[in-house]
């Protein structure tokens, strides 16, 4: 947990449940305001508009367009990153992690955010095994255990 934190910064210890869906840098809004159907549309990350909203999930989820909300309102679970948009290689470590929008990968059509380019760099050279160990922390993970 100490060298997650030193890699991370800020790291929430795996007994403090978090919510399901990383809002953390703006309270109330997924993934720090970015569009997440743009990862997969346009292959970069796309700030979303404060007036394009979809709430799901207990957050708000913007968008670039109203076509872009309107393919996440019909299939949310596709266009959401995996582990609520918290870091997949915090979550593979049994913690989490906020997400810098430009440290993602989509892999088997699932987008997964990191922390940053350097933890991306990291999370790339075993994304299957990071993606199975994140697979079986996640719902430890949001029971708080």
């Amino acid at each position: 947990m100490v060298l997650l934190g030193l890699v991370f910064g800020t790291v929430l210890p795996a007994t403090a449940a978090p919510d399901e869906i990383y809002t953390g840098a703006y309270p109330g809004v997924a993934i720090n305001g970015y569009d997440a159907v743009a990862y997969f549309t346009e292959n970069k990350p796309v700030e979303g508009s404060a007036d394009i909203i979809h709430e799901w999930k207990g957050a708000k989820w913007r968008f670039a367009s109203k076509e872009n909300r309107a393919l996440f309102a019909a299939a949310p679970e596709k266009y959401a990153p995996q582990y609520g948009g918290y870091c997949a290689y915090a979550v593979s470590y049994g913690s989490t992690a906020t997400t810098d929008p430009s440290a993602f990968s989509i892999v088997d059509n699932k987008l997964y955010l990191n922390y940053s380019s350097g933890v991306k760099a990291r999370w790339s050279k075993d994304i299957p095994g990071y993606i199975s160990k994140a697979d079986a922390n996640w719902p430890q993970i949001l029971a708080g255990k």
